[in-house]
């Protein structure tokens, strides 16, 4: 599968819109998890494997591979790095994050009552 990028078609845009390309890039197997991982700072192959659980080395190595490709992760000497793009990315989502978690999550728990 190709690396999503604006004006190219992608999953959900026959265009390639920017947001769709980004979109569809973020919802592959720990794309998210490794940018959500990697805000508290670098880290290396094994511990964002450690991380991701269950995730397979080839499968780690092709999101690491499509995420620096996007401009997302950059390798540093002490591992792989959110780049400034990812940074701004992650502060973009996180109150998404916040708003699954304690708003969205909350009309699943059924009173018991």
């Amino acid at each position: 599968m190709a690396i999503p990028k604006p004006g190219i078609p992608v999953r959900g845009s026959k265009t390639g819109q920017p947001i769709m390309a980004l979109l569809d890039l973020l919802g592959r197997s720990w794309a998210m998890g490794i940018i959500w991982h990697l805000y508290n700072g670098p880290s290396t192959f094994r511990k964002l494997q450690e991380y991701c659980e269950s995730i397979s080395p080839t499968t780690l190595n092709k999101r690491i591979k499509e995420l620096k490709n996007s401009h997302l992760i950059i390798k540093t000497v002490d591992g792989y790095a959110l780049s400034e793009y990812g940074k701004e990315l992650f502060e973009m989502l996180e109150p998404m994050g916040l708003w699954a978690r304690n708003r969205w999550a909350a009309s699943f728990i059924v009173n018991k009552n």
